[in-house]
């Protein structure tokens, strides 16, 4: 999406009230129905003063259309972009950000039900679990499924969302009048006359995210002043480049809910240091979103010292947080991060090297955390069912060492590491075999580049996993065992015969990096098509091999696809 001129950054006023909103066969015209749920007063003035002028004001202090719904950060941004585009609303850089945050805050999400749709402002890519085939087709055929779920509205408002989609994007129409595939018809109903998939969403969604609920009542007392200074605790892993450890120092910024901050972190691989800088604004008292960057020098797509975008859930106490740094042109790059805010009592932040075999003896474990005791005995540390400490190698209170014995008849899973009080969850496991191994993510996604448009690259890994308790492969009790070792090959995914994806689409390196072809028509390939294609990233375990003798293997499927041409981002919530 093409940035707006900073001088029509605008508001938020959810979508425009001069829209001539098209009547469909869902209902009401929502623009003949009267709003029947109380809503929630505006009391900002800057809010009233830009949002009032369309936005007209009841005797309670509600403002149209405003006060019945609640969203995210990015959800008010991109309020703004439309008021912008659709009825000009003029405003500037500084008072979008005053309202973002007022809005965030008031007319926002609670922390419980922010944090199942985290991975929508994150930039991850999941396969999403809907919750049926209706709902799949009504809202997630154009776009996550978290975008509808980063809302709460009123019955109303979903209406007249809908009625929006219809006015505007010729396919939703379509998309809204075909039958619900998997939905039970109402009580009564001529089974003749099936129920739409529009009708079913404008019945789901406001039991599952109707303006007013107990979560938000609760937030909305609970909220307070962030009190984010001081010394944090970091844990951050990245695909193909393993875990780090380190401190983040938070500094107040220029406003209550803005701070500066400084990391530095090192490899639990190969213990290179890495430092960044940044900023960020706590929304709602604990949406974080910030930028840092740290000393990047090599034109390396993954580099971990690029600028990056930060989003952060702070649990309600802010005592921890969890999210995601990431950059890239897809935001395909980043680090996962896990922050805990450092006291005078011990925490355990992570173990290494990672997985232990039973039977295995005098193995060395690094336990690495902070105000670790400075002289512990072999009693004091807990290494969970099975393990048994034998030495201590070295003692200081960001790492202590030790030597262990696992024992032959230890069961596999995670074990918990305890220490003076401190405890680490499924701080490492225990495994008997390596039965299986999945090359992840499962399935992904790169696009083509490099000539007008950027690429997107894709990271693979190979994981290990023992078939736990009940002996068998991809169930619930399996054990996770993290990257082995594996060689890494592209092979044919036959969907189309001889149109030979694996010469074009791209090139999969040793360590399981992905880097796609160039865009646009390819006069060397069949047709003149572009170098877009299907294949198979095929991971071929080193050492670990089946109980015939022969290496462990696994596949993901790669797509490797053309640029993005239109992009629906809210980057400026993190400036």
């Amino acid at each position: 999406m093409k940035r707006l001129p900073v001088t029509k950054l605008g508001l938020l006023a959810l979508f425009s009230a001069s829209v001539v909103f098209a009547q469909g066969d869902n209902g009401p015209d929502s623009a003949t129905m009267k709003e029947t749920e109380a809503g929630i007063p505006v009391a900002d003035p800057l809010v009233k003063e830009k949002c009032g002028s369309c936005h007209s004001a009841d005797d309670k202090g509600n403002l149209s259309r405003i006060s019945w719904v609640r969203t995210t950060p990015e959800g008010w941004a991109q309020a703004i972009k439309r008021m912008v585009r659709l009825n000009g609303l003029d405003i500037t850089p500084e008072e979008s950000r005053s309202i973002v945050k007022s809005l965030a805050s008031s007319h926002g999400l609670a922390p419980e039900e922010a944090r199942p749709v985290m991975y929508l402002p994150e930039k991850r890519i999941i396969d999403e679990a809907l919750p049926n085939e209706t709902m799949r087709g009504a809202c997630a055929s154009c776009h996550a499924y978290a975008q509808p779920l980063s809302w709460r509205r009123s019955k109303l408002e979903w209406k007249t969302l809908q009625d929006l989609h219809v006015a505007l994007y010729s396919q939703a129409d379509a998309q809204y009048r075909r039958p619900a595939e998997d939905a039970e018809q109402p009580a009564g109903r001529d089974p003749k006359d099936k129920l739409t998939r529009g009708e079913y969403a404008l019945t789901y969604l406001p039991k599952v995210a109707g303006l007013h609920t107990p979560e938000w009542a609760a937030w909305s007392a609970r909220q307070r002043t962030p009190r984010l200074a001081g010394e944090w605790l970091v844990v951050a892993s990245v695909p193909g480049k393993g875990k780090f450890v380190g401190e983040l120092n938070v500094a107040p910024g220029k406003a209550a809910d803005e701070f500066t901050t400084s990391a530095t972190m090192r490899s639990l691989t190969d213990g290179a240091a890495i430092s960044r800088t940044g900023t960020g604004i706590l929304y709602a008292g604990y949406s974080w979103r910030g930028s840092s960057k740290g000393g990047a020098t090599a034109a390396k797509p993954d580099d971990l010292g690029s600028a990056a975008r930060e989003t952060l859930w702070f649990a309600p106490d802010q005592q921890s947080a969890q999210g995601r740094w990431f950059w890239g042109e897809y935001q395909e790059f980043g680090y996962d991060v896990k922050l805990v805010r450092a006291t005078a009592a011990p925490t355990i932040l992570a173990v290494t090297p990672g997985p232990v075999k039973a039977g295995t003896k005098g193995v060395q474990l690094r336990i690495l955390g902070n105000n670790l005791p400075a002289a512990p005995t072999a009693a004091d540390i807990d290494l969970g069912a099975g393990v048994t400490v034998t030495k201590i190698v070295s003692a200081s209170p960001k790492e202590l060492v030790v030597t262990a014995d696992v024992a032959s008849a230890a069961p596999s899973g995670q074990r918990d590491v305890a220490l003076a009080g401190a405890v680490l969850e499924q701080a490492f496991p225990v495994y008997r075999n390596i039965d299986y191994i999945k090359a992840t993510p499962e399935t992904a996604l790169a696009r083509l580049g490099g000539i007008k448009f950027a690429k997107g690259y894709q990271q693979f890994e190979a994981i290990g996993y023992d078939n736990g308790l009940d002996g068998k492969p991809n169930t619930g009790d399996d054990v996770a065992l993290g990257p082995i070792e594996a060689d890494w090959a592209m092979q044919e995914f036959m969907t189309v015969s001889y149109d030979d994806d694996m010469k074009y689409v791209g090139a999969l390196s040793p360590t399981a990096f992905f880097t796609p072809g160039e865009e646009g028509p390819n006069p060397a390939r069949r047709f003149a098509r572009n170098n877009y294609g299907e294949v198979w990233a095929v991971a071929t375990a080193k050492s670990a091999k089946d109980k015939f003798g022969k290496p462990l293997s696994a596949r993901a499927y790669l797509v490797v696809t053309v640029p993005m041409y239109q992009r629906f981002d809210q980057p400026e919530v993190s400036r």
